[in-house]
């Protein structure tokens, strides 16, 4: 079949499910969680209720994905995952899940690239290859305002800017690591981590680059949240990363990263129709552990959205420094939320010179409770303040049911002339621009 043709059929395929769902059903509920959440407060009084008291749980997703960067061919992935998770009741506060999942691609290998694990570097990444993986097992034990939790779980602190679980991508990225939370202190939330493993959203494939593997760890993350003040939430963290592996793009990811953030919303009127919401963080980030890197760099990020009615209107400002050619390292970040949805700048482009991205947000309710949300980035380089281009990023998304939500999602970079690139064998290196278009239908039970 035509690729244009497939792509176009896949595209169809999914807006027709998603389509005649929404007409079944007009009433929008909250959002499904991301992942199967474990039955809190289900007691059980005999170990065997821990496991009739037990919960599944089935997060589908069938996705059409078209990305076409200009110095590359064009992909085309129609892909299904579903996931499955099983999880006990609590037992003498004892409680246990185990989770697995699937990701299957409905269109020929040959017609996406799938982040260098299926022999197609001309063409653009889309970063969902094939694989079946146990997605989480673990243990937890709840008692005196603490919870420990040992095994491969979800870890996701704030808004996953530094460390989380890249909901996006088909494969979720998961940790082999001990947890402890705390909060036997008032409005105090304590919590560390040690992880030895990522699993990351690449999957144990064979073929994938050594950049692209998981990583063995030895990295510790310490997380304070404050809640006493009625203004802003306060946060603090340090995450000490540290990895194991011969490939330099792995082990050169160590760092230590120091820093906190404040967040509140205020509102204007006493019928609280309008409010302003804000955030401000600041952190700090030299190599440590393994890496053979030499450098010391900020991390500077703020937002403002004004609420009203229907509508949000918004900016924010993020700034990635560098020092001794240089960036910061994010392996643990939910990269995609941030930079453009493009993905074009899941690290600086130029290490040397670091990032800027000053964007703008608006969002409104359209009829039939459908929520619509525009960002527009414009890229600096952080030294120099040299132009790295700009994107314009949007997407629109409807629960219908008890069980589904669809989404439409487009992206759209403008490479400057200042930015260069490194590229894959098969693509000069320099500026380019870039479109992305996703279609989705997610179930969640």
């Amino acid at each position: 079949m035509n690729p244009i043709n497939q792509s176009i059929n896949g595209s169809l395929l999914v807006l027709a499910v998603g389509a005649l769902a929404l007409r079944a059903e007009d009433k929008p509920l909250a959002p499904a969680p991301a992942s199967p959440v474990p039955p809190g407060g289900n007691a059980a009084g005999s170990l065997t209720e821990a496991f009739t008291k037990g919960k599944f749980s089935l997060n589908a997703m069938l996705r059409y994905e078209y990305a076409d960067q200009s110095n590359l061919q064009e992909s085309h992935l129609l892909s299904l995952r579903p996931r499955f998770g099983f999880a006990t009741a609590s037992y003498h506060g004892f409680q246990g899940m185990i989770e697995a999942e699937h990701l299957q691609a409905l269109t020929d290998q040959d017609l996406y690239n799938a982040a260098g694990s299926n022999d197609q570097p001309g063409r653009t990444v889309i970063a969902d290859p094939e694989t079946t993986e146990l997605n989480q097992a673990w243990l937890s034990y709840s008692n005196f305002d603490s919870v420990l939790k040992a095994g491969r779980q979800r870890i996701v602190f704030d808004n996953s800017r530094w460390v989380g679980d890249v909901i996006w991508r088909q494969n979720q990225q998961t940790y082999d690591a001990v947890r402890l939370d705390n909060s036997s202190l008032e409005n105090l939330s304590l919590s560390y981590s040690y992880v030895w493993h990522v699993n990351r959203i690449f999957g144990d494939v064979a073929g994938l680059p050594a950049g692209n593997q998981d990583y063995d760890s030895e990295s510790h993350l310490l997380h304070a949240e404050y809640t006493g003040f009625k203004w802003a939430k306060l946060v603090a963290y340090a995450y000490l990363l540290n990895f194991e592996h011969t490939a330099p793009a792995i082990r050169n990811n160590s760092s230590a990263t120091y820093g906190g953030y404040a967040q509140g919303a205020w509102n204007w009127d006493k019928e609280k129709t309008g409010k302003v919401n804000y955030r401000g963080e600041f952190a700090w980030q030299t190599d440590y552990g393994n890496s053979a890197a030499d450098y010391s760099a900020p991390f500077v990020a703020g937002e403002v959205t004004v609420d009203y009615s229907r509508f949000t209107l918004g900016a924010g400002y993020e700034f990635q420094g560098t020092d001794n050619n240089q960036s910061l390292r994010m392996p643990f970040s939910t990269l995609h939320a941030f930079d453009g949805w493009a993905d074009v700048f899941l690290t600086a482009p130029a290490p040397s010179n670091g990032l800027q991205d000053l964007y703008a947000v608006a969002a409104v309710k359209l009829p039939y409770e459908i929520p619509l949300r525009v960002l527009y980035h414009q890229f600096y380089s952080a030294k120099g303040g040299a132009d790295y281009g700009h994107e314009l990023d949007a997407v629109v998304s409807r629960k219908f049911g008890k069980h589904f939500t669809a989404l439409v999602k487009y992206a759209h970079y403008e490479g400057g002339d200042a930015v260069q690139f490194a590229a894959p064998p098969a693509a000069p290196a320099g500026a380019f621009d870039k479109d992305v278009f996703w279609a989705q239908v997610e179930f969640n039970f």
